[in-house]
């Protein structure tokens, strides 16, 4: 006895270009208007080698490339100050590109306001820190306006300079580096302040910046951003779209000849509002003496 064979459904060219274009569209819906506000608090356990056991379990919140001015607007940067609020945190750290770039002075007036309110809200709370980004210079070159901001908001802006941290007659050091892209970056600047003991932690915009600072062998960890993670990351991990300076680091966590970088995806976007396989991000770093 033989059965009578199925027919075979064939799916037509029109049919495929519709799935295809539908396919399109819901990425862009998603990309736009959900994983942009999708924002992932990931927490990262780090050992230092020369972290002082008075030091263990400090936690450090990182966060980066608030693009003020763009997508971000005050009140989505609230929400996030709202959920660093929250965290259990000693110290928050932000690694530049406070505000798009490239308007005229007058276009950031309210702009600025709302970012100095919401930077306050965060240095009321707990001692912050932060370098400067690519985009804080594209408007005034020598970034007066984010400078002024970070002043009036209690921000230490840490250009080439260190802010430490003691507990029980040990210190934790906090390093910035001037940003490389425009800006005058100096380490010369920061070993001239640096004490040769304890451990030192490097906040730099751009992340392949981790080949000079590893180089010298006296950072235990970069922190970064600029890179946002590429904004558009393919399932196979690939980041198709990488800005200078981000070419080697992009995303995460690396060992860097023996020091330890880690590249934080941002909050805001520039060019492209889009995000795919990319969430914003807010890292704590819990750290930890070996």
């Amino acid at each position: 006895m033989s059965f009578p064979e199925k027919s075979k459904s064939r799916l037509s060219r029109r049919d495929f270009l519709k799935l295809i274009g539908l396919a399109g569209f819901s990425s862009l819906v998603y990309g736009t208007q959900i994983e942009p506000d999708w924002l992932d608090v990931v927490e990262m356990p780090l050992k230092l080698p020369r972290l002082d056991a008075a030091f263990s379990g400090f936690r450090v919140a990182q966060i980066s490339d608030i693009h003020m001015g763009g997508w971000m607007n005050r009140e989505r940067f609230g929400a996030v100050v709202d959920i660093l609020l929250e965290q259990e945190l000693d110290l928050v750290a932000i690694t530049g590109d406070f505000i798009v770039g490239g308007k005229t002075a007058s276009w950031y007036v309210d702009i600025l306001d709302g970012l100095l309110v919401e930077l306050k809200r965060l240095s009321d709370n707990f001692p912050t820190i932060a370098v400067l980004g690519n985009h804080d210079s594209y408007t005034d070159t020598d970034a007066s306006m984010v400078r002024k901001i970070l002043l009036e908001a209690n921000v230490v802006e840490l250009g080439n300079d260190v802010f430490s941290v003691a507990r029980d007659f040990s210190s934790l050091h906090f390093c910035g580096v001037d940003d490389v892209m425009f800006g005058a970056p100096n380490l010369e600047n920061i070993f001239a302040k640096l004490p040769e003991l304890g451990s030192a932690i490097l906040l730099a915009h751009e992340p392949d910046f981790a080949d000079i600072s590893a180089a010298t062998k006296r950072f235990d960890l970069q922190i970064s951003g600029h890179s946002h993670g590429g904004q558009i990351v393919l399932f196979d991990d690939t980041i198709p779209i990488k800005p200078s300076w981000a070419k080697k680091y992009p995303s995460g966590w690396y060992e860097v000849d023996g020091m330890q970088q880690y590249t934080n995806r941002g909050l805001g976007m520039s060019h492209l509002n889009i995000r795919l396989n990319c969430r914003p991000e807010i890292t704590i770093f819990t750290l930890m003496a070996l």
